[in-house]
């Protein structure tokens, strides 16, 4: 079949590489220059592990290519997605439709032939009934239908997501689309994985309904995290204890500074204020949203202890930035609400992440970039961990400690423990939902 997949952002581009790996005809679309002329170059303008060697592959195949001329791409196309950014919107917390529907016009009006226009960016309830509404009105004619398929991918993990997924979602009004839809998935199907082919409005729900419960998942953890710090709890053990159980599962139990990326933060707030609109407001995601940003500020509160009531004239090296690790991906990470107070509170910072520098040197003015975890930490009060990178689960605690000047650190991603930390000669440490010192 052949595909037109209209955006070259994160989901846009692994789903199109994806889906020519599936043996599909695949034409990614962009209006920026730049990014097509890096992708026909063979870079990849974001970081996903191993998508660059799967893009070369099918490139190399004849089963994927770039272009900026919409027309061409949707010409003899089977499909059409839609994969454009749905950012926030200022002022009311709705997600921005702007470019969703823009591209919808702008696919009705280069279409000559039955096709299907398949919305894969996150969108709230409604969205494909105005995109039908939309195409219709600027190409009367065009023979043509809607199709929810939203995407459940992780930054870090996409491919394997997409290939292997818990379950592919979609969202039809006929048998034609239906049909078309279980064409594109067929790999999938032949080998078992489960397709949900549901109505629009449910396929557009279940996104924005299984978002914001992983959120609360993270935010009831910290929550917990809070409170076992007060009554000398240790909060691994509460998660390990109730992820054993089958009902709760052990997935998103793990304390930390709070969620970020591209999903969770935008997802809560446009399916709060789908609720607020409908007159039918979901407390619970509210709240979520909520203790979400009271969480950033209480790690600001530890560390600010850490450096003994005030970061004025210390120097604090920060291990990660970007919101999880494998990906280079900053959006709403906790570091945009850290290490801003770091700053602002007089303190010099030195960051190191393996992927983060690109995006961090625009987003966190004031911060000297460092490669070495060690460098970083020479001299320093405070040693902070925010992500928790593979490069970041094995250091040498005596090693960073030794050449500190006060040997205190914060691991808000609980990497390591109040013992070793001891062992490896900090005077100082705090993690989240456990015991720490201070000597």
């Amino acid at each position: 079949m052949k595909i037109a997949m209209i955006g070259t952002g994160y989901v846009g581009l692994v789903s199109g590489v994806c889906f020519s790996d599936f043996g599909h005809d695949v034409v990614c679309v962009d209006k920026d220059p730049r990014k097509i002329e890096m992708l026909e170059r063979g870079s990849v303008p974001i970081y996903e592990p191993g998508l660059d060697v799967l893009m070369h592959k099918n490139v190399e195949a004849g089963r994927l290519s770039f272009t900026l001329d919409l027309k061409s791409a949707i010409d003899g196309a089977d499909a059409v997605f839609i994969a454009v950014g749905t950012p926030t919107r200022r002022g009311d917390g709705h997600a921005d439709l702007t470019f969703v529907m823009a591209a919808a016009e702008e696919i009705a009006k280069a279409a000559d032939h039955y096709i299907v226009v398949v919305t894969k960016s996150t969108v709230p309830v409604g969205t494909n009934a105005k995109v039908r509404d939309v195409v219709a009105k600027a190409n009367p004619d065009l023979a043509f239908d809607v199709a929810s398929n939203p995407e459940f991918l992780r930054e870090g993990a996409a491919i394997d997501d997409f290939m292997k997924p818990d379950r592919v979602v979609v969202g039809v009004e006929t048998e034609r689309a239906a049909q078309v839809m279980a064409d594109i998935y067929r790999p999938l199907y032949l080998r078992d994985f489960p397709i949900v082919t549901t109505d629009l409005e449910s396929a557009e729900m279940i996104k924005y309904a299984a978002n914001a419960f992983l959120a609360m998942k993270i935010t009831f953890i910290n929550e917990i995290a809070s409170l076992c710090e007060k009554v000398g709890a240790d909060v691994k053990s509460v998660s390990r204890g109730m992820g054993m159980d089958g009902r709760i599962g052990n997935k998103f139990l793990h304390a930390g500074p709070g969620y970020g990326g591209s999903c969770f933060p935008k997802d809560t707030k446009a399916l709060a204020r789908i609720g607020q609109e409908h007159a039918s407001p979901i407390s619970i995601v509210e709240t979520v949203i909520k203790v979400n940003e009271d969480v950033k500020r209480r790690m600001i509160d530890k560390l600010t202890d850490l450096c003994g009531g005030s970061f004025n004239g210390k120097t604090v090296a920060v291990l990660g930035v970007t919101f999880k690790p494998n990906t280079d991906d900053m959006r709403d990470a906790p570091s945009l609400t850290i290490v801003p107070a770091l700053v602002g509170g007089g303190a010099k910072v030195r960051a190191v992440d393996p992927q983060g520098k690109r995006e961090g040197e625009h987003l966190l003015p004031g911060v000297t970039w460092m490669e070495d975890p060690y460098d970083a930490a020479e001299g320093a009060d405070l040693l902070v961990i925010l992500t928790e990178w593979n490069e970041f689960r094995a250091l040498d605690l005596s090693r960073l400690a030794s050449g500190m000047a006060h040997a205190a650190l914060g691991d808000l991603r609980n990497i390591y423990t109040a013992d070793a930390a001891r062992a490896g000669g900090f005077t100082a440490y705090d993690s989240i939902g456990r015991a720490g010192f201070d000597s």
